[in-house]
């Protein structure tokens, strides 16, 4: 009888051990489902960082060639000044008068004492072509102080205006490009000093303006090389 009840008893605790058994490995199998998942998880931060390091290696490329066309940009608009700067000069050959378009006294008016409108004018100008942007803004300024109504004084005031933008002084270069445009409606620096005004807005951030005055000077002055830099600086800005 009581072999019976052991043999029962034994047959009892294979059936938990079986049922223990199959717990355990449903537990196993659970153990491995997570391990995985957290394999899983981990390869998917792996691929996370690694896209996010391409998107910051992305992000620096894209910075980077904002900085170059900003700095393509100034070169461009640097060119476009050179461009009219040269312009004088070929337009001077034919007339050398202070009205001719260089505004370059003919030498044989300067003096040798360096006093009179010819020679201050000629200084002046000679220390802008050398590239001393500050000198030619000082002597152009003293010129027009001692001499402010001559046949020089737009000229003057022009080159003046470009000192202040080849020194980045847009506000100051647009005011006295208006003093061309204004004070000296008959001059032919007034195209010039149209486009350079209408460039010196753009440099500012001030596209309505900068486009509007463009827009003049290609309306105006449809033939000339200002027309044309203009019809391309309007195309790049729409």
């Amino acid at each position: 009888m009581k072999i019976a009840k052991l043999e029962e008893r034994i047959e009892t605790l294979q059936g938990d051990n079986a049922a223990l058994r199959k717990e355990i490995g449903k537990i196993g199998e659970a153990v491995e489902a997570l391990r995985k998942s957290a394999a899983d998880a981990g390869a998917d931060r792996a691929e996370l960082r690694e896209q996010l390091q391409q998107l910051r290696g992305l992000l620096e490329t894209l910075q980077k060639r904002t900085a170059d066309y900003r700095e393509l940009k100034e070169r461009l608009d640097l060119a476009y000044s050179k461009v009219t700067f040269i312009e004088n000069f070929l337009a001077i050959g034919k007339k050398e008068e202070p009205s001719g378009g260089n505004g370059r006294p003919k030498k044989n008016h300067v003096k040798a004492n360096g006093t009179d409108k010819e020679s201050l004018y000629a200084a002046a100008y000679e220390e802008f072509k050398e590239g001393r942007y500050e000198k030619a803004r000082e002597a152009f300024q003293n010129f027009l102080k001692l001499h402010p109504r001559t046949e020089y004084s737009a000229n003057a005031h022009y080159w003046l205006g470009e000192c202040y933008y080849f020194e980045k002084n847009y506000e100051k270069a647009i005011l006295e490009y208006e003093k061309v445009i204004k004070e000296y409606p008959e001059s032919n620096k007034v195209p010039q000093a149209l486009l350079k005004q209408g460039l010196s807005f753009l440099q500012l951030g001030d596209k309505t303006s900068g486009r509007a005055i463009l827009e003049i000077v290609v309306r105006d002055y449809p033939n000339t090389n200002q027309a044309r830099i203009a019809r391309s600086k309007l195309i790049e800005i729409k």
